[in-house]
């Protein structure tokens, strides 16, 4: 095999790779000698088919599975002789002829063009600096939990009164049949349904007309139900619906008490509140995390600057970009971004890609300085979960990343990231900070 770097500006390389015919050829007389013995052809006794016949016959398949192999071997070996580290897979062109190849007739030859890893000496994990920002949940903020959760598990009861009528917040069991021109549709009718009065689960208009009902009180309303309405035969169309007031409740105190906490399932209150405490600390560790690995990264950041591989840095703002359109699309641009020219929201997301594929750098060099690895067992588990997230399709899930490499290297790489910058925070001068919850829950602005 014969390498020549052919180019080499900045961080791209082209490699030239050549392998010799008579290797080839040699390596096709190896595997024609080999199966010869085992080859069955009309004719022949088994065993006994001539070499020259086997050749003939199987030469073309074999040294097609001979360039193959070959490629695959000596595209590596090139890298390591040339002391080479991609940034990324290679682009392989052949320029060789390849009939010719396959005839036995022409070397093998081959260019593989591609950007490496820069050069450079990433700053020692125990130089840096972090704080850490800490909270504990107070008495306060479980109450506060425990308000909002009674407050999702709301509780209705006959209302009281010489005179009930309906009225916002109130739950309503009805009867109702839908109308179009008269005429009943399918899917608009149902019987015993619950309706709270401004909980805008119905159409628009419809729970507003229900206010000041009565029970037993039978009345037709009239709707229409919106232009982007999820059944298209009715998107747009007006409606009457025949209803039937069956009953009224009002919200029921809610006490936080050992009956509501049964009444969810748990125990006691005693265990519903050690419950929340544990969710609590949960969110404020997480949160607290991911402002200390914000610090991090933004001193990594800001202590290297080296070049950056072209083609990853397109990558990574290609994938950004095309984001971002989305969103311009659908209207969910943040504000100041909406009032931005795509140039210059193109230039401040080209700055961010080239942070992200920075730190990435980064953290990669550091990770292999240090021998970082993601297990089998943590990829699995990993994909375990996300496959949770599908239910029903968790078989689907699982089958899909064990038979997509790319989907599998692209799961194994935040967990990566996480057991790097777990590394630095062990060995780096860190030092406990307490902080508000307001500042802790503040969001800051994703920059990767």
């Amino acid at each position: 095999m014969q390498v020549v770097e052919k180019s080499n500006e900045g961080l791209s390389r082209v490699i030239a790779v050549t392998i010799p015919v008579a290797e080839l050829n040699e390596k096709l007389e190896a595997r024609v000698k080999e199966v010869a013995p085992q080859v069955k052809l009309k004719g022949f006794r088994p065993g006994k088919v001539p070499v020259a016949h086997v050749k003939k016959t199987f030469g073309r398949e074999f040294m097609g599975e001979i360039i193959n192999a070959e490629l695959n071997e000596t595209s590596q070996k090139a890298l390591d002789e040339a002391k080479i580290r991609p940034a990324a897979p290679a682009e392989m062109k052949l320029t060789s002829d390849m009939d010719k190849v396959i005839a036995g007739q022409e070397d093998l030859a081959y260019e593989m063009s591609l950007e490496i890893m820069p050069d450079f000496e990433p700053v020692d994990p125990k130089t840096l600096k972090l704080e850490r920002p800490t909270y504990e949940a107070s008495d306060a903020d479980l109450d506060e939990a425990l308000t909002e959760l009674a407050g999702q598990a709301k509780t209705y009861e006959d209302k009281k009164g010489k005179t009930v009528k309906a009225a916002e917040g109130d739950q309503l069991t009805i009867d109702f049949l839908g109308k179009l021109d008269g005429e009943p549709f399918e899917g608009g009718a149902a019987e015993d349904a619950d309706l709270v009065i401004g909980s805008g689960r119905f159409i628009p208009g419809f729970e507003e007309q229900l206010t000041g009902a009565k029970v037993g009180e039978e009345k037709t309303i009239e709707v229409t139900f919106p232009e982007n309405y999820q059944a298209a035969h009715l998107a747009g169309k007006k409606a009457t619906f025949d209803i039937k007031v069956k009953a009224i409740k009002a919200e029921a105190e809610s006490k936080i008490d050992d009956d509501f906490a049964t009444r969810i399932g748990l125990e006691s209150l005693d265990k519903l509140k050690e419950l929340l405490k544990s969710n609590l600390d949960q969110q404020y560790a997480g949160a607290a995390r991911f402002k200390l690995k914000r610090a991090l990264l933004d001193q990594l950041d800001e202590a290297h600057d080296f070049p950056l591989p072209p083609k990853m840095v397109d990558a990574e703002f290609d994938g950004i970009w095309q984001q971002v359109e989305a969103d311009k699309t659908a209207g969910r641009l943040p504000e100041e971004d909406a009032a931005k020219s795509d140039e210059d929201l193109k230039a401040e997301y080209r700055k961010i890609a080239e942070r992200r594929v920075r730190l990435g750098l980064v953290l990669a060099e550091i990770g292999r300085a240090n021998n970082v690895q993601v297990t089998d067992q943590e990829l699995n588990a990993a994909i375990l979960q996300e496959a949770r997230n599908y239910p029903g399709q968790e078989q689907a899930v699982l089958n899909f990343y064990r038979q997509n490499p790319n989907a599998a290297a692209q799961m194994r790489a935040p967990i990566y990231e996480e057991k790097v910058v777990d590394l630095i925070v062990g060995v780096a001068d860190v030092t406990d900070k307490p902080i508000t919850k307001e500042e802790l829950l503040k969001e800051d602005e994703d920059e990767g």
